[in-house]
């Protein structure tokens, strides 16, 4: 199993039709939200390019905002794992 942890901007919420539009992948198994973390768990990857869109609704104006986080890795050898972050679009 394969999980994607995506730490949401900070004012920010996942719009619910972006969470439904996750879960209607055959890739995904199930999404989870705890504590302003995104978790998409998927059943397993292969050498296939895949792209998720997340829809983020801005909640709070925040000054300042930095980059928030995206972690991907093998739920059985956690420490097999990649990084990146990324920016709100309209800031």
């Amino acid at each position: 199993m394969v999980i994607i942890e995506v730490s949401l901007l900070s004012g920010f919420i996942m719009t619910s039709r972006s969470r439904m539009l996750l879960e209607n992948r055959t890739i995904v198994k199930k999404t989870e939200v705890k504590a302003n973390v995104l978790y998409i768990y998927l059943e397993k990857l292969n050498d296939e390019s895949q792209t998720f869109i997340l829809q983020l609704e801005r909640v709070i104006q925040v000054k300042n905002l930095k980059p928030a986080s995206i972690k991907i890795y093998d739920y059985y050898q956690p420490e097999e794992r990649a990084l990146a972050e990324y920016r709100a679009v309209c800031s």
